[in-house]
C-alpha cells in the first residue's frame, strides 16, 4: 500500500502566505479555481484547503495526519493534538497574532471585573468564558460570525478580537483592555500519526524545510575576496550570522570570505567592506537556512 501523508492547508487569510512559505521551503503548492484540494509537487503528500479555525478538530479526528492552524484554534477547539513545531508567520506580520478584550474608547470598563453581567462577542467563545471563569467573572459570551469591531457599544458593551497591529480596532474607536491569549501558527500532528514512523519522518522533513525557508526570511550572503594582511578589520565589519567562512585561494596572499547577514545591513555595510580592502564583492539570495 502507497503511505500518503493528509496535509491541511488553511484557507483565507493565511493560504497565500502560506503558499508562499512552502515555495521558498522547496515544495510547489498550486490553488487550483474553487477545489479545495491544491496540488503539490510531492507524490506522498495530499493537500486539502480547510479553515483554520476547524483544522485541530479535523486533525484529532483522523481526517486529516497534519495541518497547519494557529494555537489559538487548538485551543478553542480544546483538541487533542500533538504541536510539532512553531512555525511565526502570518498576513501581516512575523509577530504572533493577540487576542485582546477590546471596548468603546468612553467605555467605563478597565479590567475583567468590570465585566460583569455584560455581553461580550467574540469569534473564540470557549476561550473567552475560561479567560472570565479564571478571573471568577461571569458575562454573556455571544458568538460573533464576523465584523466583531462594530457590535460595540449597541450590540455587544465588548468584544474579544484578533489583531496583529490594532489599527482596525482603533480605526473602529475601540481601545484595548488587556491582551487574553497570544497565538503563533503551528504545524500540528494526528496523534496517532505522530506515531507512525513513515508519517513522523515526513512530517519532520516538511517541518526542516519550512523551518529552513523561514530562517533565510530577510537574510543574503555575501562573498568577496580579501587580502590577508587586511582580514582581521573586515571580519570585524561582518555581522555573520555564524563564524564567517574563510577559503584559501590559488594566490595565497589572498583568501575568500562569505557570509550570512540580514538584508537591510548589505547597503550600509559594502561600501565600508570595499574601504578595508575588500573586493569582488558579491551578494546573493538565500532560500534557506538549516541549522
Amino acid at each position: 500500500m502507497t503511505n500518503t501523508l493528509k496535509l491541511g492547508i488553511p484557507a483565507g487569510s493565511l493560504q497565500e502566505a502560506t503558499a508562499d512559505l512552502f515555495r521558498k521551503a522547496g515544495y510547489k503548492l498550486t490553488f487550483a479555481g474553487r477545489s479545495y484540494y491544491p496540488s503539490i509537487d510531492d507524490a506522498d503528500i495530499h493537500c486539502t484547503l480547510i479553515r483554520a479555525q476547524e483544522m485541530a478538530r479535523y486533525v484529532q479526528n483522523g481526517s486529516l495526519d497534519c495541518g497547519l492552524t494557529g494555537h489559538d484554534w487548538v485551543v478553542e477547539n480544546d483538541a487533542d493534538v500533538t504541536e510539532l513545531a512553531e512555525l511565526v508567520f502570518s498576513k501581516v506580520s512575523r509577530r504572533p497574532v493577540r487576542w485582546v478584550l477590546a471596548v468603546p474608547n468612553d467605555s467605563p470598563v478597565q479590567g475583567p471585573k468590570d465585566l460583569q453581567g455584560k455581553r461580550i462577542a467574540t469569534e473564540v467563545v470557549n476561550i473567552t468564558r475560561k479567560w472570565l471563569a479564571s478571573h471568577g467573572v461571569t458575562a454573556n459570551v455571544e458568538f460573533s460570525w464576523g465584523a466583531t469591531e462594530v457590535k460595540p457599544p449597541k450590540l455587544a458593551d465588548a468584544i474579544v478580537e484578533v489583531t496583529e497591529t490594532g489599527s482596525s480596532l482603533k480605526a473602529n474607536n475601540l481601545r484595548i483592555v488587556c491582551d487574553i491569549l497570544q497565538s503563533t501558527t503551528r504545524f500540528i500532528s494526528n496523534n496517532a500519526a505522530a506515531r507512525d514512523p513513515w508519517k513522523r519522518q515526513k512530517m519532520d522533513d516538511l517541518i526542516l524545510m519550512l523551518k529552513g525557508a523561514m530562517a533565510a526570511e530577510g537574510k543574503v550572503g555575501l562573498m568577496m575576496n580579501v587580502k590577508r594582511e587586511q582580514l582581521d578589520s573586515v571580519l570585524a565589519m561582518l555581522p555573520a550570522l555564524q563564524t564567517p567562512t574563510i577559503s584559501s585561494l590559488s594566490d595565497a596572499a589572498w583568501v575568500d570570505v562569505n557570509t550570512i547577514l540580514d538584508e537591510a545591513e548589505v547597503r550600509r555595510i559594502i561600501p565600508r567592506l570595499k574601504a578595508a580592502g575588500a573586493c569582488g564583492i558579491v551578494e546573493y539570495p538565500l532560500n534557506k537556512i538549516i541549522d
